[in-house]
């Protein structure tokens, strides 16, 4: 399963590049979680106010959606930086 997270920061970010490389780390820490095997990332090419400014994918086993929800590096990525998250969606597929 494709677990995949759709960000648009807040006014409050900047340098978005740099501020991605930070994420990057908290996310990064999931692959030591047994059934998710890569994380992704998407950074948006197009700056529009319309437009979203990261994509982070994440490929797990569907049952470890659970795991993932209540790990350390989720719970971080949501005490950290949910203050800078203006708008996000979630979307998870099979291929």
């Amino acid at each position: 399963m494709k677990h995949c997270i759709l960000v648009k920061w807040n006014k409050e970010v900047l340098h978005k590049h740099e501020f991605v490389k930070t994420v990057k780390s908290v996310f990064d820490k999931l692959l030591k979680i047994d059934g998710i095997y890569g994380v992704t990332y998407r950074e948006n090419c197009i700056d529009r106010a319309n437009r979203y400014d990261l994509l982070i994918s994440i490929d797990m086993d569907k049952a470890v959606l659970p795991v993932y929800d209540t790990s350390a590096p989720h719970l971080e990525w949501k005490e950290k930086y949910g203050k800078y998250v203006e708008n996000k969606a979630i979307f998870d597929f099979e291929e």
